[in-house]
């Protein structure tokens, strides 16, 4: 589990062929990488398999290849790096697995002040779960969404996020790694095999029990 505040930055030096899946060689400077520790690479949970002298290693599935860019990214990309939650620790960002949904693309970018104001297009089927004032992971990155409409988000980019993350490279076209909320996720996933409460039922309990979730008092 991660929190969408990026740690660092690193650098994509080696893609290597290994069957239908990759093994990508991160060039960072993160202390104490150890064998078999998780590190979300762009929002990309990844396991490390090999820690180097100048960074660490990590295999990339064939699903993984598929969901997100990870396995088109050129060599010499930035990408932003996050060590995985450790009980007791501050919770800035939201809670964020690492398992992508889609990959986003940027459709405009113009500043508004010292901030960048960026829309962004997600995979249409996505959209349901993505709402104003909630949050997004964006390439690892915790974001809020300042609007939605039918096919696009809006989000506020301020300077220190630019700075300390990949996003300040971004430009109309660029591809990014989006996770939904994990809340939202929940909520519409509950809301589509059950539907709403009805006015008939006194509240989630009963939508529940309806939907099998939940034993029925009456049935002991």
């Amino acid at each position: 589990m991660f929190t969408g505040l990026v740690e660092k930055t690193g650098i994509l030096r080696q893609r290597q062929k290994r069957g239908p899946g990759f093994r990508l060689e991160i060039e960072v400077d993160l202390s104490e990488v150890e064998l078999g520790e998780s590190i979300a690479v762009s929002g990309v949970c990844l396991t490390v398999t090999e820690a180097t002298t100048s960074g660490f290693c990590a295999d990339v599935s064939v699903e993984t290849v598929e969901k997100t860019t990870l396995g088109r990214l050129t060599l010499g990309s930035k990408v932003n790096l996050e060590r995985s939650l450790r009980l007791g620790d501050r919770l800035g960002g939201h809670l964020v697995s690492g398992h992508v949904d889609g990959v986003a693309r940027v459709a405009a970018l113009a500043t508004s002040g010292e901030a960048w104001r960026v829309s962004v297009a997600p995979p249409p089927e996505l959209m349901a779960y993505l709402a104003a004032k909630g949050s997004v992971t964006l390439d690892g990155v915790s974001l809020t969404i300042n609007a939605a409409s039918d096919s696009l988000i809006e989000l506020m980019l301020i300077p220190h996020t630019r700075e300390v993350t990949n996003l300040g490279g971004l430009k109309v076209g660029s591809d990014l790694n989006l996770e939904v909320d994990l809340l939202a996720r929940y909520v519409v996933h509950y809301l589509t095999r059950v539907g709403p409460v009805t006015p008939q039922e006194s509240g989630l309990v009963d939508a529940l029990v309806r939907a099998g979730l939940m034993p029925s008092e009456k049935n002991g």
